[in-house]
């Protein structure tokens, strides 16, 4: 894709998230049957998030992995929450406030391919359901490992393609031609879940995205597949010098 194409993208997906953003919540137990908060929660147990660290979520949306992030580093602890579309941060900021962390988070108008914090910031840094809208996936794991210090871990939970075949042609027979018509009946927008299958279409499956991982220099990678491969979960951990992996340490395990 070149410099063109992902400028076009990124005014696309903004165009859809700041007309979603009411909506976004109530679909997202449509499309998922209420199955992210389940993979949310085994996500967070992964990460083992202690009192007093400091996380970034990228591409936010409305704040719900913001606020569990939040509830984990506790009062004494710092977490950012980081999104392109103000619409989708005005709900979060909402859902903050009602939660009560409001203390310890920080809400930021900004750029996933361009994070702005300094190198080493960060204990982790997370991404959920967001990182195939994004320009350049390539990209904004690099910039997600930037701001993790040595020995942090960069997070992905994603939709992803299942990797048994006649499973997989299900899934996409759902994805792609049942699931804009649910959200056209649920909350009357066709169009804009119309694009979130097809946003699917050419981004990595969860090996492919696994190697994008270690190329961004985390290593190990950890991979979990919930419901058969509709969903994976990324969990690379920054090494001392960060985007220096060898041949010997290409290996993961699928789960």
């Amino acid at each position: 894709m070149n410099q063109q194409e992902m400028k076009e993208k990124a005014r696309y997906v903004h165009s859809v998230f700041e007309n979603i953003a009411d909506e976004y919540d109530r679909m997202n137990h449509v499309i998922s049957f209420g199955s992210h908060i389940a993979w949310r929660n085994y996500t967070m147990k992964q990460m083992n998030i202690q009192p007093g660290q400091t996380a970034i979520d990228v591409a936010c949306g409305t704040c719900d992995w913001t606020i569990s992030l939040a509830r984990a580093v506790g009062p004494e602890g710092k977490v950012v929450g980081l999104d392109f579309s103000q619409n989708m941060l005005n709900v979060g900021a909402y859902k903050v406030d009602r939660a009560g962390v409001g203390q310890q988070v920080e809400l930021v108008h900004g750029d996933a391919m361009k994070l702005p914090y300094p190198d080493d910031t960060f204990d982790y840094a997370t991404i959920g359901f967001a990182l195939r809208n994004v320009p350049d996936v390539q990209t904004v794991l690099n910039e997600m490992t930037r701001v993790v210090k040595p020995g942090g871990k960069v997070v992905s939970l994603e939709v992803s393609k299942p990797p048994f075949l006649p499973y997989r042609k299900l899934f996409y027979l759902y994805f792609y031609h049942i699931l804009p018509w649910i959200a056209k009946l649920v909350v009357n927008k066709y169009e804009e879940y119309a694009w979130l299958p097809k946003s699917l279409t050419h981004f990595p499956d969860s090996r492919e995205l696994a190697a994008m991982f270690r190329k961004a220099g985390l290593d190990p990678v950890r991979v979990k597949l919930f419901m058969g491969g509709v969903a994976a979960l990324h969990i690379g951990i920054k090494g001392e010098a960060s985007g220096k992996t060898t041949e010997s340490k290409m290996g993961s395990a699928i789960t």
